[in-house]
């Protein structure tokens, strides 16, 4: 909680210490998986809502044109997956849920200098975790005790594209993927990552 408390404390100072800075909010429902474990995997429906500052790397006039942002990006997010046991067997749920911070440079396509309602987004993203459990039966006791362990921090790449509505609502597809591994005891498989794959809104309620 401690790291989650200074990354927040430092992306206050970020925005407030930009010129021409951005404040909105984000939501976002998505499917999120955990690759490489249990029988078959299915996808968990989530969401996520968080806030976040988007910071000019580009000259911005009074019109807004700067085409290129640095968007840093905090957010609880509901993640996990479900299992589906072969031979009609019980179904299991393993909601985890985190803490995500995405930073984000987000750039806006500009034929003939004209910026455009269109943007791509990505960069890295690191997530802490904040619960997890596990719900329905026991249907391999062998693999029971390599997932009690669950890692508390993770990290992983964000990339995302996206439409501005209006100058203050946009609409944006995201995939996330992560790079650490999730149960660090589990044996069966060599990597077990999150990934999600969602689709959301940014409203932008302050600017400057």
């Amino acid at each position: 909680m401690k790291r989650v408390l200074g990354l927040l404390f430092l992306f206050c100072v970020a925005a407030l210490s930009a010129q021409d800075f951005k404040i909105g909010v984000t939501a976002n429902i998505h499917r999120s998986s955990i690759v490489n474990i249990h029988d078959v995997s299915k996808p968990a429906w989530g969401g996520g809502f968080g806030v976040f500052g988007e910071i000019p790397l580009v000259a911005n006039d009074i019109f807004d044109s700067a085409w290129l942002y640095l968007v840093p990006q905090i957010e609880y997010s509901m993640q996990g997956e479900n299992a589906e046991p072969y031979a009609n067997q019980p179904k299991q749920q393993f909601p985890n849920h985190y803490i995500g911070v995405p930073i984000y440079v987000k750039y806006f396509f500009h034929p003939n200098g004209w910026k455009g309602p269109l943007f791509v987004m990505a960069g890295p993203r690191a997530e802490f975790l904040v619960s997890h459990d596990r719900k329905g039966p026991e249907v391999y006791p062998q693999f029971v005790d390599q997932e009690q362990k669950i890692n508390s921090v993770g990290f992983g790449l964000s990339v995302g594209a996206g439409l501005k509505l209006s100058d203050k609502l946009e609409a944006f597809v995201r995939f996330d993927r992560g790079f650490s591994k999730i149960y660090p005891d589990y044996k069966s498989k060599s990597s077990t990552y999150n990934r999600l794959l969602g689709i959301g809104i940014n409203y932008c309620i302050k600017s400057e």
